[in-house]
């Protein structure tokens, strides 16, 4: 018999939720067939087969929370197993449940008291006081899964509070008129989306965060752009985009101000004489950021290549875990999307990120005289606590000089 476990999902990942199995018992499969979805709270990941054989069992269901390393299935080894399975339903080919679904409830719940708790679920049971002892398990051998605590959770939020007692941990609406809620559909959010909610918020409880706005002549940028596009593609293989320039001007503002470029560590503050820089990417899921790394040692060409790769794969959902970590500053466009003016919120544990906004043409002072300019806002938010206002405004500033002058970019000025 082949395991089928949780593979390591990266720096500081424990845990993922199975998100569908491909397969079900009884099914023939091929080594290195995807088997399962996992989704983790950065990317979703395929476990493969292991082995060739038949997917004799399934120990987790999906929605359940599992730990790296734990078992996820069996697979039964040999294209014999193969065959028969394909011979055979798929009840003969595991004797072995009708006797485990008999076995004496006593005997089930002491599996489920014995078996250690995933620590989403002593995660849910610590912040709730709900204990997981009393909460019916719907897991293997009746163990309590995550979502068997998020429903204990909102059935208690449910119940009548007394005056005296304490706000109920989880915020739970109101129940809607009975002809409004025939027309809603609850989802469950997936471990993207409430890891996403979760980041932002703990972002806004524990940095000072303010946010400075600039706005800048994307003319002369613009103008490079139209005249050098096609021959650039031609030799690199990849669209001029707007991004590179933001990128290179960026990093050319953090070597002057590198308290942007920083991170709080407890009592320390960590200076970071690399510029690895976060490019926020909107998917189906929702928003993810892989990073460029290094993009101060980078040209131009070899920075828009790893947005255009990094952009794509996302959409596809093929991005690996250590491709969104390490960032030390991010940059985040929702110009495409046609905002005008936004406050991005910090990527923590960064102290800054850039917001890119929509190019418009407005009328500008120019040197006595109103011209028509395409003009961009720029918005950075910053955490006070390590960066000063001074500071935050000379960085913007630094930014916007090298896009109004993009000869300062190649001169290092």
């Amino acid at each position: 018999m082949a395991e089928i476990r949780v593979p390591t999902l990266g720096e500081s990942v424990t845990e993922a939720t199975i998100g569908k199995w491909f397969k079900k018992a009884g099914d023939a499969v091929a080594v290195d067939e995807p088997l399962v979805e996992l989704e983790t709270d950065k990317v979703t990941i395929e476990v493969p087969a292991p082995a060739a054989g038949v997917l004799s069992e399934i120990s987790v269901k999906d929605g359940e929370t599992v730990a790296v390393g734990a078992i996820l299935g069996q697979i039964k080894e040999g294209a014999g197993a193969a065959a028969a399975a394909k011979a055979a339903p798929a009840p003969a080919a595991k004797p072995a449940a009708p006797a485990a679904a008999a076995a004496p409830p006593a005997a089930a719940a002491a599996k489920a008291v014995d078996a250690p708790l995933a620590p989403s679920v002593r995660k849910l049971s610590a912040e709730t006081g709900i204990d997981a002892a009393t909460v019916p398990g719907s897991g293997k051998d009746g163990r309590v899964t995550k979502g068997d605590m998020l429903a204990a959770i909102e059935r208690a939020a449910a119940q009548p509070v007394p005056v005296a007692a304490p706000a109920a941990a989880v915020q739970v609406r109101a129940p809607s008129p009975a002809d409004d809620a025939a027309r809603e559909e609850r989802v469950r959010m997936t471990r993207l989306r409430a890891t996403i909610a979760k980041r932002l918020k703990d972002a806004q409880n524990t940095a000072a965060m303010l946010t400075t706005f600039n706005e800048v002549d994307m003319s002369h940028v613009m103008a490079l752009r139209s005249q050098y596009r096609d021959l650039f593609e031609k030799k690199h293989g990849v669209k001029l985009g707007f991004m590179g320039f933001f990128v290179r001007a960026c990093v050319q503002a953090l070597k002057e101000i590198p308290a942007v470029n920083a991170e709080i560590d407890g009592p320390d503050i960590i200076y970071k004489n690399y510029y690895h820089l976060g490019i926020a990417v909107g998917t189906e899921k929702g928003l993810v950021v892989p990073v460029v790394r290094d993009c101060d040692q980078k040209s131009l060409a070899e920075i828009e290549k790893g947005i255009t790769d990094f952009g794509r794969r996302a959409r596809d959902g093929s991005l690996k875990i250590d491709e969104m970590q390490g960032g030390t500053f991010t940059i985040t466009n929702g110009g495409i999307y046609g905002s005008l003016m936004s406050t991005p919120i910090l990527n923590a544990p960064q102290s800054g990120i850039l917001g890119m906004h929509k190019i418009q043409e407005r009328p500008m002072v120019i040197g006595g005289k109103v011209e028509v300019r395409p003009m961009m806002y720029l918005a950075l938010s910053y955490d006070h606590r390590i960066v000063d206002g001074r500071e935050a405004v000379t960085f913007l500033v630094r930014v916007k000089e090298c896009l109004e002058e993009p000869a300062r970019l190649v001169l290092d000025l």
